[in-house]
């Protein structure tokens, strides 16, 4: 099909092999609570975090991302990855969408021997390159998408208090900084923009939102931003992002998020941490609801049938491509801000422990949140 990134025989395969180990350090995670009464931090360290202390890196000059190489997708690269579409979709000409996506993709860096990717490590750049293909490709009919090499924070990062792995995130955040920098000047300054990421790319976002767009002029040209994949505090977190929650399907300059569950769910890998955290306010975010947007209506809180889902994306056995099915997962927020699933969806292997669909949160809803980013560009043109 017209757009459509062919992928190469070698993607998939690293694709099964990120996500299999993924899952595997996710049940590491699980067992690690358990063991910590008994041998406290140690194996999560020996399995999971690098053995290296944080190497100092020099922060990049936003002038580099003037150069191709650094992204993964943007308009004028040949084969850009979110330009995929499954079968009866099409991305609007290159150049020529109304908006400008600026998407953060998640962690596709698994090593242990550094706290970050290199710029040029082949197989994560290649794990990116998927993960855009079935999640950024959602926008691809609204805007032209924009999204930055980074030098990610290892998987590792997330599973210690060292002060290595905050320096990793802080390394990380300084790069998808210093892309946004030169993202919004090589944009045209009317044009609107949608701010899009998933996992440690919307953690990214968070940051991006607090220190480069709230309360800034940039800000009047955010249509919405997706933090998918990312617990946000309605209570301690909202306020400082400078954006409401989306409370309604035709609202725009306002925020979404959810975290998939099927059922029986249990979401305490996530909430048991959630609840030990600061949020951006200073106040403990334990015990605060979670924005929970509810993809098939673009409410907050919400529940909504299978019926109301307009296509999931189903992977072919090898991965390397999807076919669309629509009113197959149905989607109903729970009072601590979990989306629910109802039965678990057969959409691939790569299910968490815990019922836990964090690897498909955009592709559950692929043909919803592609509906979802026209109509708020739609609202946002009429200035709702």
């Amino acid at each position: 099909a017209s757009g459509r990134a062919r992928p190469s025989n070698r993607e998939p395969r690293l694709a099964r092999k990120f996500l299999y180990v993924f899952a595997v350090l996710i049940a590491l995670v699980i067992a690690g609570a358990i063991a910590y009464r008994l041998a406290g931090n140690r194996i999560l360290r020996m399995a999971l975090v690098p053995s290296e202390t944080f190497q100092a890196q020099a922060s990049v000059d936003p002038r580099v991302y003037a150069e191709r190489k650094m992204w993964i997708a943007r308009p004028d690269i040949p084969g850009n990855p979110a330009r995929w579409t499954p079968a009866g979709y099409t991305p609007a000409p290159a150049g020529q969408a109304k908006a400008a996506v600026f998407f953060i993709h998640p962690t596709s860096y698994i090593g242990r021997a550094h706290w970050n990717a290199a710029l040029d490590d082949a197989e994560t750049n290649a794990r990116a390159a998927i993960f855009l293909r079935g999640q950024a490709s959602a926008f691809n009919d609204s805007a032209d998408i924009w999204a930055p090499r980074y030098r990610q924070a290892t998987f590792g990062a997330f599973l210690t208090s060292e002060a290595s792995a905050t320096q990793a995130l802080d390394l990380a955040y300084r790069d998808v900084a210093a892309a946004f920098d030169t993202f919004v000047h090589q944009v045209d300054p009317k044009r609107p923009i949608i701010l899009a990421g998933h996992s440690q790319g919307a953690l990214h976002l968070t940051r991006l939102l607090r220190e480069k767009i709230a309360g800034t002029p940039i800000a009047r040209r955010i249509v919405a931003a997706y933090v998918v994949g990312w617990p946000v505090s309605k209570t301690t977190d909202l306020p400082a992002l400078g954006l409401p929650e989306c409370t309604r399907p035709d609202q725009a300059r306002c925020l979404l998020s959810w975290q998939s569950f099927a059922e029986p769910a249990d979401p305490s890998l996530i909430t048991d941490l959630y609840d030990t955290t600061t949020g951006f306010d200073g106040r403990p975010r334990k015990g605060s609801p979670m924005v929970c947007t509810n993809p098939l209506t673009g409410t907050a809180g919400a529940a909504a049938p299978a019926s109301a889902n307009r296509g999931t994306l189903y992977p072919s056995a090898d991965l390397s491509t999807a076919t669309i099915q629509p009113g197959k997962v149905p989607a109903r927020c729970d009072p601590r801000g979990v989306l629910l699933i109802g039965t678990p969806p057969d959409v691939g292997g790569y299910v968490l422990p815990g019922n836990n669909y964090h690897v498909y949160d955009y592709s559950l809803f692929w043909a919803n949140v592609r509906a979802d980013a026209a109509s708020r560009l739609a609202a946002f043109g009429a200035g709702a």
